[in-house]
């Protein structure tokens, strides 16, 4: 039996790991994360503030028979979301703090996947060399993912075990509580322009621009065969849905979802937008029977904003997984769909 450790088991990338590695017959699966998860069959979870050093230590110490490491932790900034990759020490403590602790206490380790994404490239600055690829430069200035990426790399010399590093681009999947999903974002504010009678009015500047993003399911997939793939040991991979798409021709199949019709652009912030609608929301689930999660719950509305405003193309080539056999992909304008219709059908909006 393998053992894995997902870190962040409770966001948009964790929770779909922990179900992905469940699903196989020979994984047991730790998830850690500050708010307890529900154990299941070979499923346990751990609550830990991994921030506080001596309570992860306290937490993580009889983790001895660990094989794999998922870290798909992150910490939030404040302000709007292109800035969170400067919120370094944070999101460096978190890794430092996990990886070294199970690292002690386990002899059977033998990878650590380690989550960043494309902002690795100056994704979130503004027009960058597309489509990236791995060996291309960092982008100036902080970024968080940095110092993770150079700390595990000096950690892991003259250890027993490999790393892998994988880069995605705009989860698309349901983690309440998690900022970094569109999903939410696109469901809920398709909501409450139905409820308020208005049509779906794509609020940012990215209309015609080329962008991708990543199923959370889809990444799962990947990060297992990152995990077990020997050609995958002490790499980097681009980890998108194996597409590109301009939100001008997919923004009207969105909207069919709903029931409403199509605007083009009108540019708005969606954080000043959402700003009053706390009670309309709570109003909503009350008068549609829907899942009671908090507003605040449910979607961050900074990441919209930062995803619907990136007017330049943000492209990844996903050739190097191909190349070490990771052939999946997934039809972005038809998961987009199937996501939303699917939030709908299990009532997280009406």
């Amino acid at each position: 039996m393998n053992t894995a450790v997902v870190v962040g088991a409770q966001g948009v990338i964790g929770r779909y790991i922990v179900e992905k590695l469940a699903s196989l017959p020979d994984w047991n699966v730790i998830g850690l994360s500050r708010r307890k998860g529900t154990d299941a069959p070979r499923v346990r979870h751990i609550s830990v503030d991994l921030l506080d050093p001596a309570h992860a230590k306290a937490k993580l110490a009889g983790l001895e028979d660990v094989t794999h490491i998922f870290f798909a932790a992150f910490q939030a900034g404040s302000g709007p979301a292109a800035d969170y990759a400067k919120n370094v020490a944070a999101n460096r403590d978190l890794l430092v703090n996990s990886v070294s602790l199970i690292d002690k206490a386990s002899a059977k380790l033998e990878r650590v996947v380690l989550v960043t994404g494309t902002k690795y490239y100056g994704s979130h600055l503004g027009p960058f060399k597309t489509p990236a690829r791995e060996d291309d430069p960092r982008h100036e200035g902080a970024n968080y993912y940095f110092d993770q990426i150079d700390w595990l790399a000096d950690f892991k010399k003259g250890k027993r075990w490999s790393w892998t590093e994988l880069r995605p681009q705009t989860l698309c999947g349901f983690a309440p509580g998690t900022a970094m999903s569109i999903v939410p974002v696109i469901a809920v504010y398709a909501a409450i322009r139905k409820e308020l009678g208005l049509p779906l009015a794509f609020p940012g500047k990215a209309w015609t621009s080329l962008y991708q993003v990543t199923g959370s399911a889809h990444f799962a997939a990947a990060a297992y065969w990152a995990a077990t793939e020997p050609r995958c040991a002490n790499q980097a991979y681009n980890i998108t849905n194996g597409d590109y798409f301009r939100w001008q021709h997919v923004w009207p199949k969105i909207a069919s979802v709903f029931e409403l019709p199509s605007n083009g652009p009108q540019v708005h912030s969606l954080v000043e937008f959402m700003a009053d609608k706390a009670p309309l929301w709570d109003a909503m689930v009350k008068k549609y029977g829907l899942k009671p999660y908090g507003f605040k719950q449910v979607v961050a509305w900074p990441f919209g904003d930062y995803v619907f405003n990136c007017d330049w193309d943000v492209m990844s080539s996903v050739t190097k997984s191909r190349r070490h056999g990771f052939h999946a992909v997934v039809d972005s304008e038809e998961m987009f769909g199937r996501l939303l219709r699917r939030f709908r059908k299990e009532k997280i909006v009406p």
